[in-house]
């Protein structure tokens, strides 16, 4: 089979998503090594991954940006998405589960299941992504598959069911046991290209059996026909086993685990597993959205001769071709040299030229058809979340959500042309990505940049200076606080004024409270304006721009100047001028009834508040613990994981600078700690005095 003639039945779009350090990339560098896609085996810690093609990247040792490529196994085309692991960057895993129809989900079998694995589980059930388990390192000292397989059962699924047993542990791994074929496959040497078929070792029958027993018993479940032949004692083939495994894994019903050595041809039966148990685009549900003209929800099939609907979800500035907008095609085509509808803002894109990605590098093609992901050369306006579709049936697709930053710090130009570039710079970053934000603070007249974490903002900096040739000065890391109110209230805003000739009138009555527990799907729902005027007392013309005037004044809070989220405000009386009212007049008195109306609303300061974990040796417990109470920190959970302590807590963000450093003076260098954003919470009184006064 031509590879330009592998249809959607044989394609499989999958991200590759773990915690930081698991063994993402090295999975991804040694698939595209046994696809032929690469001859060369490139180390992540050498900085020779060409999925980790950033400098920043290879310096560092780590993913920052999803990186996209092709490879084919067996007459079919893997397209994956390489996602970084560390907290700071999980947008970039979010925005490509997003678009993806399956994931392999891989962990550290020294450590097991750690934060951002449940948070990228998470992210993937949000999606109800299909995903395949890969405990890699187990050929590490300390790396034990069953512990490990043990934290995933308990933490993130039941239904997570043994496919690949690893025959040996730490450096006496060598191999793998099928559990559906029931064969043992082996290897001599890390970098031997094929494995070896064997016997099952005599001292692994015991488990094997178990483990086969259990898979057949768990896909049982789900299957009529294997229940009655598991109960009936009847022989089951290893196809019936391979059909029952592949429906419960596309229904989100099971899980399959592998175990064994990214660097070894054991990514082989992975890539056997991406094909026979994650599905391809015919086989996920249909992309919902809903029609432009009637708000109607509608559905588009994976039909490349359908009505074009394609989703963008990454932008990305190219210093050869400009920006280049990643997409997903869910139905019909997408070809170069023609126009599309941006139906978010309602204008026309034209399709210069389009791309396939291997990381860095690009090779041209005529058209992207249902179910592709490629890049578009020429797009002007579209950004990350935008739906793009052709001139007729046109449709909105469900955007994609990204988690407020949470933290920022002061950025200065070093001269005034660092100024003039400057600008045009972080405007361009801010277009990549989605969790990056800019402000400006009135009194001093600094740039304020927001992320989410110290070295989310790190980089952000560094591109400043490399990319784009812009010297800055920075400040300290601050916290991104909040403020809400905690009681209801009213009040007017009255704009009046009156010079030579015509004059300014608008005059509103708002009633503010705090908006209710937002439901998990309705990631927007931080603030909310209803009109409740009747009677035409404000005509309805005005309303928007008191709409505006409100959320301007949201940006700016009443207790010490931060934004105000869980606010819901209804405009319920006013007054107009029949010569005098105009849409600035009653913008000003919607922001004026705001700040009156929020100032007697009991506000209060909102804090992020980060789930930290914290690994240690029992004999540092005393210490630790107790830092960790003097930070307002909050222990949940101690519990023992090879040997070491580790330590679940919250702490607020404000206290956690500079903690790695602490912790590893504390330990003598033995601890580790991570740290991911879980909510935003009320300042203690006290606390909260100390912010407004500093």
């Amino acid at each position: 089979m031509a590879r330009q003639d592998i249809g959607l039945k044989a394609t499989r779009n999958i991200g590759i998503i773990a915690h930081i350090d698991a063994g993402k990339t090295t999975t991804t560098e040694r698939i595209l090594y046994f696809t032929g896609r690469k001859h060369k085996v490139g180390e992540v810690h050498e900085g020779e991954a060409e999925m980790d093609w950033m400098s920043q990247e290879q310096e560092r040792g780590i993913t920052i940006t999803s990186a996209a490529t092709t490879c084919y196994w067996n007459d079919h085309r893997i397209n994956i998405i390489d996602t970084p692991g560390h907290v700071d960057f999980t947008a970039e895993v979010e925005r490509s589960l997003r678009v993806l129809d399956g994931a392999l989900v891989v962990f550290d079998g020294k450590m097991g299941v750690e934060p951002q694995s449940e948070t990228v589980w998470h992210q993937a059930n949000k999606y109800a992504v299909p995903r395949i388990c890969f405990v890699n390192k187990i050929n590490q000292v300390g790396g034990d598959f069953f512990q490990s397989l043990e934290s995933i059962r308990n933490r993130l699924s039941e239904k997570s069911v043994v496919v690949g047993l690893p025959i040996g542990k730490e450096h006496d791994l060598r191999g793998m046991v099928d559990l559906i074929e029931n064969k043992a496959y082996v290897y001599e040497d890390v970098y031997d290209r094929e494995l070896q078929h064997t016997d099952i070792p005599e001292d692994m029958a015991e488990d094997v059996e178990a483990y086969r027993n259990e898979l057949i018993e768990t896909l049982s479940e789900n299957d009529d026909t294997l229940l009655e032949k598991f109960l009936g004692e009847e022989e089951i083939t290893s196809e019936e086993i391979r059909t029952a495994l592949r429906n419960a894994t596309l229904a989100n019903e099971v899980f399959p685990v592998f175990g064994g050595d990214a660097r070894t041809a054991i990514v082989t039966h992975i890539l056997d597993a991406i094909i026979a148990y994650l599905p391809s685009p015919l086989e996920v549900k249909p992309v919902e959205g809903h029609a432009v003209d009637t708000g109607e929800d509608i559905t588009r099939e994976a039909d490349p001769d359908g009505s074009l609907a394609a989703l963008a979800f990454k932008v990305v500035s190219d210093p050869y071709v400009g920006q280049l907008v990643f997409v997903r095609v869910y139905s019909g085509k997408m070809q170069a040299g023609t126009y599309v509808h941006n139906t978010k803002k309602g204008q026309k894109e034209r399709v210069a030229r389009l791309v396939k990605m291997h990381a860095n590098s690009r090779s041209e093609v005529d058209e992207l058809v249902a179910g592709e992901i490629g890049a578009v050369v020429g797009f002007k306006d579209t950004m990350t979340g935008e739906t793009l579709c052709g001139s007729k049936e046109q449709v909105v697709l469900e955007q994609i959500s990204f988690p407020e930053p949470v933290i920022q710090v002061r950025l200065e130009p070093k001269s005034k042309q660092d100024q003039e570039k400057m600008s045009t710079a972080i405007q361009r970053l801010a277009k990549e990505d989605p969790t990056f934000r800019i402000t400006s603070d009135e009194t001093t007249g600094d740039t304020l940049i927001s992320g989410m974490g110290e070295l989310h903002l790190d980089i952000l900096v560094d591109r400043l200076e490399r990319e784009f040739g812009v010297a800055v000065n920075r400040g300290q890391p601050q916290v991104a606080y909040k403020e809400t109110i905690t009681a209801a209230s009213n009040a007017e805003g009255q704009f009046i004024k009156q010079s030579g000739g015509r004059g300014q009138y608008g005059h509103v009555w708002l009633r503010v409270e705090p908006l209710e527990e937002k439901e998990e799907s309705d990631e927007d729902a931080e603030f909310e304006f209803k009109n409740e005027i009747r009677g035409g007392v404000v005509p309805s013309e005005y309303i928007p721009a008191v709409e505006k005037g409100v959320k301007e004044a949201t940006e700016k809070g009443v207790v010490a100047g931060y934004p105000m989220i869980g606010v819901k405000a209804a405009i319920y009386d006013g007054s107009y001028h029949e010569v005098d009212s105009n849409e600035g007049a009653f913008k000003i008195a919607g922001s004026m009834a705001f700040t009156n109306a929020a100032k007697q609303a009991k506000p209060v300061l909102l804090e992020p508040i980060m789930d930290v974990e914290v690994v240690i040796p029992e004999d540092y417990m005393g210490d630790v613990v107790g830092d960790i109470n003097s930070r307002r920190g909050v222990v949940e959970d101690i519990s023992d994981v090879q040997g070491m302590k580790v330590i679940t807590t919250q702490v607020p963000l404000a206290q956690m600078f500079g903690y790695v450093t602490t912790l590893r003076s504390m330990t003598q260098g033995r601890g580790l700690s991570s740290m991911q954003f879980r909510d935003y919470q009320q300042v203690p009184a006290k606390i909260q005095q100390e912010i407004n006064q500093g």
